[in-house]
């Protein structure tokens, strides 16, 4: 017995030691009825990788719901992950993943990597089939596939679906309001700006004097009266930076050092909960997400990121907006895209270019994110509040509960229906509440309540 032993220990050590791709999971997080996951697939060989496919089965009564960073097809309980086309190469010592929610309990089994045992990661527990089910994507008509796990992870400090609506510290044609009287229907309120200074990357914040002139008088003490009771209401309360006239920029290393500083001083001083990236101008996505990071580290998880890039910004993964969102999505709270001023532009299905102002239009346009990337709960529609509010693309709220309803249930879509249900999807944003005050508050009262009859 020992010498057979030792025999079998001289038999395995080449193929132990062999430097192969492999494809490690790991559970980053469980909350018991599901959990989200993560494949880490790193090129340990010594040639470039120019696609890459993760095959592995799931125990019965687990399954797949969202999924990012890959393509999935499904037989049975086998699932097929495949590269995007932006994350297939890797060279050698490069490494990528993609990640998914799980509903139920149980784990990968019988994990391959391109054919080959997955190496690091979850070993078979039993043999592979000798004949596998077909993994081959469904035929274009299918129907949407089956919804995420109705138990979603943590989402932080925030409602599962939430309304966000900006308030204007400035005067322009809407109902100029003290902060504490944003209508009770906004979970999540975006001061709208701060400003740029000479120092690159730094900016500040006070209320505007015209706006304080308008109000009879309204002081920055006035200003974190009110924050600290919009809090007490149970709402959170951001400072956006940038806005179409915003020029802050983030360049290089010592810009993203002096933002991160004069945001968090900022949000001392007022109160903030979070900052929201609004800059139509463009950005660097390297040093405005090492600003982000290094704000992150200093104020911690409840920290609230948000973005608010126009329709255009979102189009293409490789655009520095997308880019940004893609490299801090382990922080970012959620995109609000501006559906609105931008024209006719693609969905996902890259085969029309469909009007603004129309459900086609916002579910086609959000498919791309939430095919390219981005968690359901990371994806919320953003739209004016009513006439005024923006050159075009102005929808009557009812059409935006029917865009929420399409992603999340597959119900109310006009003639483009996404691939599957999302019923993650976070929410809606307007421009803005003031607007929204000035026209009646019909956004908050017909889109709040719907929120909160999505799944």
């Amino acid at each position: 017995m020992a010498l057979t032993a030792g025999v079998a220990a001289i038999w395995l050590a080449p193929a132990a030691s062999a430097a192969t791709p492999t494809a490690v999971f790991t559970k980053t997080s469980d909350w018991g009825s599901g959990w989200e996951g993560k494949y880490t697939i790193t090129n340990g060989g010594s040639t470039t990788i120019t696609s890459w496919t993760v095959v592995f089965d799931l125990p019965a009564g687990t399954t797949v719901g969202t999924y990012w960073d890959a393509l999935m097809t499904s037989s049975g309980q086998r699932y097929t992950f495949t590269n995007r086309s932006w994350n297939g190469t890797l060279a050698p010592g490069q490494s990528t993943s993609f990640g998914f929610l799980g509903a139920g309990s149980g784990s990968p089994l019988n994990c391959t990597l391109n054919g080959q045992p997955c190496g690091g990661g979850t070993p078979p527990t039993t043999a592979p089939p000798t004949t596998r089910p077909p993994t081959t994507a469904p035929p274009t008509t299918a129907p949407p596939t089956t919804a995420p796990p109705t138990s979603q992870p943590p989402i932080g400090p925030l409602p599962k679906h939430f309304l966000t609506g900006y308030w204007h510290n400035f005067v322009n044609p809407a109902v100029e309001l003290r902060l504490r009287d944003v209508p009770n229907e906004y979970d999540l309120v975006a001061v709208a700006f701060a400003e740029a200074t000479s120092t690159p990357g730094t900016v500040t914040f006070g209320v505007d004097p015209g706006l304080a002139s308008a109000l009879g008088g309204y002081t920055n003490a006035d200003f974190k009266a009110d924050v600290q009771a919009l809090k007490a209401r149970g709402k959170k309360v951001i400072i956006s930076v940038g806005g179409e006239a915003g020029r802050v920029a983030v360049g290089d290393s010592g810009a993203a050092t002096n933002f991160a500083n004069s945001v968090f001083a900022v949000m001392q001083e007022y109160g903030f909960d979070g900052v929201d990236i609004d800059l139509e101008n463009g950005l660097n996505p390297t040093f405005m997400g090492q600003a982000l990071r290094s704000l992150r580290s200093r104020v911690g998880a409840n920290l609230i990121i948000t973005m608010a890039p126009q329709t255009i910004d979102m189009q293409s993964t490789a655009g520095s907006y997308f880019r940004l969102a893609l490299d801090i999505r382990d922080i970012l709270t959620v995109v609000h895209t501006q559906f609105y001023n931008s024209g006719s532009m693609l969905g996902c299905d890259q085969s029309f270019a469909y009007s603004q102002g129309t459900v086609n239009f916002l579910t086609a346009l959000a498919c791309i994110q939430l095919e390219n990337g981005l968690r359901p709960d990371q994806v919320a529609l953003g739209l004016p509040a009513g006439p005024g509010a923006a050159g075009g693309g102005i929808v009557a709220p009812s059409v935006v509960n029917q865009g929420l309803d399409c992603l999340a249930r597959a119900t109310n879509c006009g003639s483009f229906r996404p691939p599957r249900t999302y019923p993650g999807i976070r929410g809606a944003m307007t421009w803005s509440i003031n607007w929204d005050v000035a026209n009646g508050n019909n956004f908050a009262r017909t889109v709040k309540p719907h929120l909160n009859t999505l799944p």
